[in-house]
C-alpha cells in the first residue's frame, strides 16, 4: 500500500472496516478501542495496543496538545424552494461572528442519509425550520461543494442549532446519535462543525493516569469545518486560538527535551499555525489556511495521535510531514490487514518519535 495507491480515485475502503456506530453501541468503552503505535525511529515497528494503554507510552515531561472546541449541531435539514426536494445544509462555519460558509447536500428523508449535491446553482434558496432560510451566492473557490451564503433567521446562531440542527453525519452511519456522542472529554468552547475526533477514546481515567504520570496537557481551539471536500481541494480555513500559557508550556518542554504529541490534525494546524521559523509557539489566533506538507512540514510537534480515515491528499501529507513516508505507508497497510476501524467513531494511530 503506497501514498499514491491511498490518494488515487481507485481506492475503496472496505465497508467492514468503516465504524457504523459509536464504541459505546458496540459493547466497548470509549477508551476500549484499538490503538496502532507506530514509531518515526522505526518503520517497520508497529505495535497494537488499546487505547486504554495510552499513559504507559508516556513519560514525565511529556506534552499532549488538545483541542477543546465543542462539536455544533451544525446540519440542518429542509426543504428547496420551488419544489418538494429535500436537502440538508452543513453549516462548514457554525459561528455567530464568521461568515455562513456552506454545503448543499441531498437528503434521504427516510434515512437521513445525505449525498453530495454536485450540480447546485447560485441563488438556490433552502427553506430551513422556523423560517430560516439559507441562500447560496458563490462557491468559495472554483470546483469546490462549499458556498458563501445568506443564512436568514437563526439568530441566535447557537441556540437555533440547539433546538433544529442536527450533528453532521454521513452515509456510513446510518443512524442519528445525539450530540453527546460527538464531545471529546476536552470539548468546552462550542465552535466545530464536526467532532475533533482524535481526541474521542480519551476518557476521563485515560486522561487522569496521564497526569498522574506526569503528562502535561496543553489545551488550545481550532473550530473545525467540514471534512466531505473533494480529493485533493485543500483544507477550509478554521479559526484557532493558542493561549499564552499553552506556547510557555510547549516551549519550555522542548527546551527540557520532552516530546510534544498533537492530539489530532487539528492540534497539529493551530501549534504550527502559532509557531515561527524557529518551532516556537506564540499566543495566536485567528482564521489559519496553513496546510502541512512536506514543503511546509511540522515545526513544532514530534509526535500524533489521530484516527483513520478515508485519506484525502491533505490528511496524508499533513501525516507524511509528521511521520514520514515510510511509517504513513506501513501503518497504513497494517490497518487495512489487521482490520481497524476507521472514521471518527473507529481506532486510534499513535506515532512516536
Amino acid at each position: 500500500m503506497k501514498l499514491s495507491e491511498l490518494e488515487g480515485a481507485g481506492f475503496e475502503l472496505p465497508a467492514d472496516l468503516e465504524a457504523a456506530s459509536p464504541p459505546e453501541a458496540r459493547g466497548l468503552r470509549r477508551d476500549g478501542v484499538r490503538l496502532m503505535v507506530a514509531h518515526k525511529s522505526d518503520p517497520g515497528q508497529l505495535e497494537h495496543r488499546y487505547f486504554a494503554d495510552l499513559p504507559s507510552l508516556f513519560e514525565p515531561g511529556d506534552v499532549l496538545a488538545v483541542n477543546t472546541s465543542a462539536t455544533l449541531p451544525a446540519r440542518l435539514e429542509g426543504t428547496i424552494r420551488g419544489g418538494a426536494t429535500a436537502a440538508a445544509v452543513h453549516l462548514a462555519t457554525p459561528r455567530p461572528d464568521a461568515p455562513p460558509v456552506v454545503e448543499l447536500r441531498h437528503l434521504d428523508r427516510v434515512t437521513g442519509v445525505t449525498s453530495p449535491w454536485l450540480d447546485a446553482s447560485p441563488g438556490t434558496v433552502v427553506d430551513l425550520p422556523g423560517g430560516a432560510t439559507v441562500r447560496l451566492v458563490m462557491t468559495v473557490r472554483e470546483g469546490s461543494r462549499l458556498w458563501l451564503a445568506d443564512l436568514r433567521g437563526v439568530h441566535p446562531l447557537l441556540a437555533y442549532l440547539a433546538r433544529h440542527g442536527k450533528p453532521i453525519r454521513y452515509s456510513y452511519v446510518p443512524q442519528e446519535w445525539p450530540i453527546s456522542y460527538y464531545q471529546t472529554v476536552f470539548a468546552d468552547i462550542p465552535g466545530s462543525a464536526e467532532m475533533p475526533s482524535a481526541a474521542r477514546p480519551f476518557s476521563t481515567e485515560v486522561t487522569t493516569r496521564l497526569v498522574s504520570r506526569g503528562v502535561q496537557i496543553a489545551p488550545l481551539v481550532l473550530h473545525c469545518a467540514v471534512s466531505s471536500l473533494e480529493a485533493h481541494e485543500p483544507p477550509s480555513p478554521e479559526w484557532f486560538r493558542v493561549p499564552a500559557s499553552t506556547a510557555t508550556l510547549i516551549n519550555t518542554a522542548r527546551l527540557d527535551g520532552h516530546r510534544i504529541i498533537a492530539v489530532g490534525t487539528t492540534a497539529v494546524r493551530a501549534l504550527e499555525s502559532a509557531s515561527d521559523g524557529a518551532g516556537l509557539v506564540h499566543e495566536a489566533g485567528g482564521w489559519t489556511e496553513l496546510v502541512i506538507t512536506s514543503e511546509r512540514p511540522a515545526r513544532v510537534v514530534s509526535g500524533l495521535i489521530t484516527g483513520w480515515h478515508e485519506p484525502g491528499a491533505s490528511h496524508l501529507a499533513l501525516l507524511e510531514a509528521v511521520a514520514g513516508r515510510e511509517v504513513v505507508e506501513a501503518s497504513y497497510r497494517a490497518a487495512l490487514a489487521e482490520g481497524y476501524l476507521w472514521h471518527e467513531f473507529g481506532d486510534s494511530h499513535l506515532i512516536l518519535p
